[in-house]
Order: C-alpha cells, then structure tokens, then sequence
C-alpha cells in the first residue's frame, strides 16, 4: 500500500511540475510555442539573431548603466554560443534546405568556432553557387579554404581558392588571409615550395592593400608579419639573396609609410642574418650606414632620433654576436667541484643562467631549467647557474667556500 501511495505521488509531482505545454522558454512563451516560432523563422533571421546578440546586450546594459566587467562580458558570449548552438541544431534538423539555408548554417557554426561543422555546411551551400548572392558564395569559399588549410586537406583548400580567385568580388584581405594560411601549414609538413609560393602572394597582397586597414597600426603590423614569413621561409630554403631581397622590400615600405618600427625590424633582421651567415663585417657595415640613412629616409626629427637611439643600443649586441663567448674566469667554486670549461663544451649550446640569492623570480624558475636540461641535455644543451657572494641573504652572512 506504502508503494503504490508513494509511486502516485511521483506521479502527481511529476504532472504538477512539468505540464506538457505550461514550461516557458527564455522568451516567456511556452516551450513548444517558442520552438514553433523558431520554425517559421528562415536560418538566415536565427543567423542574424544570434549575431547581434552581443551587441544588443551590451545596448541595454548601457541603457541600464550596468558597469561592464570580465564576468559580465563572458556570460554574454556563452548566452550568445548557446542560441547559436540551439539555433544550428534546429536548422540542422530541417528537411531540404536551400543554398542560402546552408549558406547561414555555416555562418552559424563560423559564429561558435566549430570550422569543420562551417566548412561542411558551406561546401553544400556551394553545390548550387548560382543560387547564392556572389558575396555570400565568395565568404563560404574563403572561409571553407582557411579552414581547410588549417586541417591540412591541402587538395580541398587550393580547390576553394581557386575558386575564390576566379570569381568577384575579390576581397584582397580574404585572399592574403588564406594564403598565409597555407603558406603556414605546408611550412609545418615541410613543404616549403608550396609555402614559399603562397607567402610570396600575400605579402604581396598586403603590400598593396596595408595603407587602406582601418587602423594603419594594424594594417603595418600584418605587413611585417606577411614579410617576416616569407624572410623565415627562404632563409630555410637557403635561398640568401631572396632572403636577403624581401627584408629590402620591408625596408622600402617602411620609408614610404614613415613606419620607425618596420624600418627596425628590417634591418635589425639583416642585419642579424648576415651575421648568422659568417658575414659580420658585411652587417656592421649595414650597421653603420643604417646610423646615416635614418637621418634621410625619415623627414621627421623625431623619427630619426628614435631609429639612431634604438639601433645604437643594439650596437653591443651585434659586436657580441658571432663571437667566440669568453671564458669563465675568476669561478671561486663549482657545484660538486666540477670545473667546466666553454672550449671544452664547444659544439653544444649553452644556457648561462646569471641568478642570485635574493631573486624571487630567478629561485622560481629553477624547476623549469632543470626540466629543459633533463629533456635536451641528450641533444647537447647545457645549462649553467652563475652567481656571486652578496654578503648575506635571508639573514645569513655570506662568504666564500674555502
């Protein structure tokens, strides 16, 4: 009797809480209401909700005055991800969709990150391109590339770029953006042709198109980062003069956009690799001239003050570099005396660590130096620890070890 008394109350309790069509959504209509407005809705006007989201929550947060914080803004964009991802689950589930409907699934998806799920969706899109905007088609393709690329389905993604390049509009970001994409991942296999040829391309682009970025600061940025891989890829190709040729590009440009910055790190890289390549007296000779050449190839005072300042603070550097490192001198004592000597370790590289007693920081990272020579002293690496009496630490006198 106790049995049956109790399973009725389960019953009853489950009936009272859970009414078929008396739980609300987030909207306030009942659950199966908010799901049937959702279907009248076309995936395009879920697409758009989800978008703005964000915007609009932080419109009325404003308008409420509510203060913005870290936590504030996370719980937006998690509340934005869940619609998206509610939103592309109910699209998914909808019998044949059109191209536009495939179309903003993936633009759903794109939205959330998931770029595989993006790619898959915007490949269906593509079957019939004629049935969408050029534009849109245009986005599917650049987005199904870059993804691609970054699987490394090397095949799919030169298909869609092709397709990108021989369709309008053409949006030249977009192309630099796949390109560098590409060159980056078949750099990681070791393809370094390919890589070569793709990061040639989008510097290239980026040349054409850096002064236009809204923010020239951004756009300046994405140059030298274009022209800094194609620098990497040839110096691994051993290809010295192009190597050499593209950091003479950087530095063209950053005379045409007055860039300090671009300007140093061209010739703070020339300068460098010619080093690394036996030639010193050719790079400091770079050096010095590079002291003259500020003072002509920016109009500014102040812009030719700052590159001479910077590059004269460099100067101790580069002498140092190439340079067979001094020996250890004046060494009072060796941990378990035994005595190492630079010449005999000649070969291997050396980490010379400069710590002291009272260094929070240096003590700190000591697991970390231990870790490194455990893993790579096989390969050659060594690490040494230097320091000096400092008379007393943690209340201790200090003196040296007889």
């Amino acid at each position: 009797m106790q049995k049956l008394i109790f399973i009725l109350l389960i019953l009853l309790l489950s009936t009272s809480v859970f009414p078929q069509s008396g739980r609300t959504g987030s909207n306030g209509l009942s659950v199966s209401d908010e799901v049937k407005a959702l279907q009248e809705k076309s995936v395009k006007e879920l697409f758009e909700e989800a978008n703005t989201y964000i915007e609009k929550k932080f419109d009325e947060f404003e308008e409420k005055k509510i203060p913005y914080n870290k936590k504030l803004r996370d719980k937006t964009f998690s509340e934005r991800n869940q619609l998206a991802s509610k939103y592309a689950t109910l699209s998914e589930e909808r019998e044949n969709l059109t191209s536009e409907d495939q179309y903003y699934l993936g633009m759903l998806y794109w939205l959330l990150e998931n770029g595989e799920k993006a790619a898959k969706a915007f490949a269906k899109a593509l079957v019939k391109s004629e049935e969408l905007a050029p534009a849109k088609a245009q986005n599917a393709r650049s987005i199904a590339a870059f993804v691609l690329a970054g699987k490394k389905q090397f095949a799919e993604a030169e298909k869609y770029l092709a397709d990108h390049q021989r369709n309008s509009p053409i949006n030249l970001k977009e192309s630099a953006r796949i390109k560098s994409e590409l060159a980056k991942n078949y750099r990681e296999v070791g393809n370094l042709d390919s890589a070569a040829g793709h990061s040639v391309e989008a510097f290239r682009i980026m040349k054409q198109i850096y002064k236009d970025n809204a923010s020239f600061i951004k756009g300046l940025d994405d140059l030298l980062v274009s022209g800094l891989v194609v620098f990497d890829i040839y110096r691994e190709l051993g290809d010295s003069e192009k190597a050499l040729a593209t950091l003479e590009e950087l530095r063209a440009e950053a005379v045409s956009a007055q860039s300090t910055l671009l300007y140093y790190h061209a010739i703070d890289r020339q300068i460098k690799f010619l080093i690394d390549s036996d030639q010193k007296p050719a790079a400091m000779k770079i050096y010095y001239k590079t002291l003259t050449d500020a003072k002509k190839d920016f109009k500014s005072g102040i812009n030719q003050s700052a590159v001479v300042r910077r590059f004269k603070k460099r100067a101790k550097h580069y002498k140092l570099l190439g340079e067979t490192a001094p020996e250890l001198v004046q060494i009072d004592n060796w941990v378990g005396d035994q005595r190492k000597n630079l010449t005999d370790m000649r070969g291997k590289v050396i980490l010379i660590d400069f710590w002291a007693t009272w260094c929070g920081p240096c003590i700190e990272a000591f697991p970390d130096l231990i870790e490194w020579h455990e893993m790579y002293q096989k390969d050659g690496f060594e690490i040494l620890g230097l320091t000096r009496y400092y008379g007393n630490a943690g209340g201790r006198t200090l003196d040296p070890i007889a």
